[in-house]
Formats: structure tokens, C-alpha cells, sequence
């Protein structure tokens, strides 16, 4: 069953952090399974959405989703990002 990887970008404090962390996590990801979806700012928001950077990726499935963020090349790009940005990741399984 499909996972959903979903990213919510509560602070950006360091660019340059954050992009060091899109080059490294983009390629690890794919690699591991992943394929990016949607990422930027939402179109619109509603009820009580926060306008903030958001990413989602799909997975095969939760299992393949939790590795490739317990990987070896994931965690190199969390080490770039840092305190660069807070974040809210959840990997939430499909319907």
C-alpha cells in the first residue's frame, strides 16, 4: 500500500542549510523509493492550515518510507539541514 512522507516547514531560519539538505535528501530518497509529489507553498490553506513549505513523497509503502529515513544518505542530509528548520514529518500509510 502507498505511504505518503509529508514535510511541514514550521521555521526556515538558514537557506543555505536547507538547500545543502535538498541536495543531499532529494537523490537519497528517490534512490531509496521515493518520488517527490509536491513541494513549495500551498496554493491555499483552510481551517487552521499554516501557510508553510510543504513536501510530500510517495513510497511503495510505510516499511520502505521509514527505511529510507533510517538511511545512511537521509541521515547525511539531516546533518547538513541542522538547526536550519523545524519541521513536522509524519509518514502516514495510504488508503
Amino acid at each position: 500500500m502507498t505511504a505518503y512522507w509529508v514535510s511541514c516547514y514550521r521555521e526556515i531560519s538558514d537557506p543555505e542549510k536547507l538547500a545543502a539538505y535538498a541536495a543531499i535528501s532529494v537523490p537519497a530518497l528517490e534512490a531509496a523509493g521515493g518520488v517527490v509529489v509536491a513541494r513549495g507553498m500551498p496554493g491555499a490553506v483552510y481551517e487552521a492550515g499554516l501557510m508553510q513549505r510543504t513536501t510530500v513523497l510517495t513510497f511503495p509503502d510505510v516499511e520502505t518510507a521509514v527505511a529510507a529515513h533510517d538511511s545512511e544518505a537521509y541521515q547525511r542530509a539531516l546533518e547538513a539541514l541542522g538547526d536550519g528548520a523545524v519541521r513536522d514529518l509524519r509518514i502516514v500509510p495510504g488508503v
